[in-house]
């Protein structure tokens, strides 16, 4: 399984790494807002198209030969840039890099259920989710610290180092989970199954959560600033967020494991911390920073592993690879949607409206969550629940 923890860190140590220092570094690669605004949305544009295709093509060929070759395709893309060292390749690098993401992203958490019983997914995507997490949190620090010291190219050849290794490590110790037999599936099947509430509440609780840690991540900071708070004060509420959501990933896929929790009550409490972490964003000063940074950390914390695990337990064994890329693009579309959300009203009102807003969206599937006592199927040998 560590392969794929790793495979989760790469992604996301990528992913934030480059986000995050694309803007500060003195190369001639990134000339204006609009450039950067272009590089960053090429990354996610990817994703976005992709993830779903590369989630259908695991289940038809197996998970681990697209696992390596995303892995293999993400080491080459980091290196174009390290190499080459122009403008025009960059945009290819981080189209590379998206695409190739892409791939391996999905790939993984198929892995990570096809290669662990049902009983043990909450632990399972619990201790994914925590790499991840480890790896949002130090992509910013450790690629300012590599731009610092080397420009953007010595920070595109250690994720080439970084891609290559992994990709090895999955190669000669990831075992194979060969595709299974499947039934003809028409485009009216595929919408069908998408559209079940089994499918939908976990999904929808994913792209909550991504949109308000995207949102927490981009505009606490600009709360912070609003208020006199320093450059360390508005890092550490960062910090503490991404610090929560890793620490409470692994106990609350432990608590659905043993029984202490089922999905749809984890999911419910879940969005409920998360809606109230918004509204204490709209609180001012430090304490209301603090505290949703905490809160918004530990809702998000719970959903990931809970909802994922909820869709490995509903979707066919032989459809997993295409859930979970769908799944994935709902969680991209709230990565998008989220930030641009508390953008839009925050610039025809108020920051404190935005997060409002967002505020209130969470809260409402919270409240469809516990409405609907069905929406997520519990995990098998869990209490029934409905």
């Amino acid at each position: 399984m560590r392969p794929l923890y790793a495979a989760g860190f790469t992604t996301a140590f990528g992913a934030h790494g480059i986000a995050a220092n694309l803007g500060g570094h003195t190369d001639d690669a990134v000339t204006s807002l609009l450039v950067l605004g272009g590089l960053l949305a090429l990354y996610d544009g990817a994703e976005v198209v992709l993830k779903p295709l590369f989630g259908m093509l695991a289940d038809r060929i197996g998970a681990r030969p697209v696992l390596f070759g995303g892995l293999v395709a993400f080491a080459a893309a980091s290196a174009l840039y390290a190499v080459a060292d122009s403008p025009g390749w960059l945009w290819a690098a981080r189209l590379g890099q998206g695409a190739a993401a892409s791939a391996f992203s999905p790939s993984a958490s198929v892995l990570v259920a096809r290669l662990n019983p049902s009983a043990g997914h909450g632990r399972a995507f619990g201790s994914y989710g925590f790499h991840k997490s480890i790896g949002y949190t130090l992509g910013p620090l450790l690629g300012g610290v590599l731009v610092w010291a080397g420009g953007l190219r010595l920070l595109f050849a250690v994720l080439a180092v970084l891609g290559a290794a992994v990709a090895v490590w999955a190669a000669l110790t990831v075992p194979d989970a060969a595709p299974l037999p499947k039934a003809r599936q028409t485009v009216l099947d595929l919408a069908r199954r998408l559209a079940e509430p089994v499918f939908l509440a976990p999904t929808a609780a994913l792209a909550a959560a991504t949109a308000a840690l995207s949102a927490g991540v981009g505009f606490l900071p600009v709360s912070g600033r609003a208020v006199g708070l320093g450059t360390v004060a508005t890092g550490a509420a960062v910090s503490l967020l991404a610090g929560c959501a890793a620490l409470v990933q692994p106990r609350a896929g432990r608590a659905l494991d043993d029984g202490r929790l089922t999905a749809r009550t984890g999911l419910a409490a879940g969005l409920s911390l998360t809606a109230s972490g918004l509204t204490c964003a709209m609180l001012p000063g430090l304490t209301g920073i603090l505290l949703a940074a905490a809160l918004i950390g530990a809702g998000t914390g719970l959903i990931t592993p809970l909802g994922f695990a909820a869709l490995a337990a509903s979707a066919p064994a032989e459809r997993l690879g295409q859930t979970m890329g769908a799944a994935e693009l709902g969680r991209e579309l709230g990565d998008a949607g989220g930030p641009l959300l508390v953008a839009a009203i925050a610039s025809i009102a108020t920051l404190t409206y935005g997060f409002g807003a967002l505020a209130a969206l969470t809260g409402a599937l919270a409240v469809a969550e516990f409405l609907h006592r069905r929406s997520v199927l519990p995990l098998p040998g869990s209490r029934t629940e409905g």
